[in-house]
């Protein structure tokens, strides 16, 4: 399917806390495009899917931060779930803004018509990335950079936490389990 050149390390298991979350673009995209094509369901605009090749923005991103830890595909599960296979893997805690997601205002609003969260919905064409927070900065910008990843958020950080659990601070100023 692919190689992994000699002296790059990612893994689940390599995630420290400190480190910080980037997302590639918005999330959702592709399940809800394919949910409403499967279930004949029109909206007042096109929600498309987000599927793409992501080699050329993975190989971008590994030249500027060669200390990437993990990089992910959120489809089964979507964001949270590759969150939460993550912090049980490197036995640690999220802890994300839910303001910093970015997610296109009409799959938000096709999601809370459906009565679903975005976060569990599938990305075909997006990544999960966690660095060193030295590296989030050149990350991100590198990402931005690149047509894949011009909607690039970081939008959380690992925490030390014994439960793994992964948390959102909401918008309304609380906190929810994700």
């Amino acid at each position: 399917v692919g190689v992994v050149a000699d002296g790059v390390d990612l893994g689940g298991d390599r995630v420290r806390p400190g480190d910080r979350v980037i997302v590639s673009g918005t999330m959702g995209d592709h399940g809800v495009a394919i949910m409403s094509l499967r279930e004949n369901l029109t909206f007042e605009t096109t929600i498309e899917s987000d599927t793409a090749a992501l080699h050329g923005l993975a190989a971008a991103m590994l030249a500027v931060a060669p200390g990437l830890r993990v990089m992910r595909d959120p489809t089964r599960g979507g964001l949270a779930t590759t969150l939460n296979e993550i912090a049980r893997q490197s036995r640690v805690g999220f802890v994300i803004d839910e303001a910093a997601i970015p997610v296109r205002p009409e799959v938000e609003a096709a999601c809370e018509f459906l009565g679903l969260d975005p976060l569990y919905v599938a990305n075909e064409g997006k990544l999960v990335a966690i660095c060193s927070a030295d590296d989030a900065p050149r990350l991100l910008a590198a990402m931005r950079a690149h047509p894949q990843g011009r909607d690039a958020a970081i939008i959380g950080e690992v925490v030390e936490d014994a439960h793994h659990f992964v948390q959102m601070r909401t918008g309304f100023g609380g906190s929810r389990m994700v």
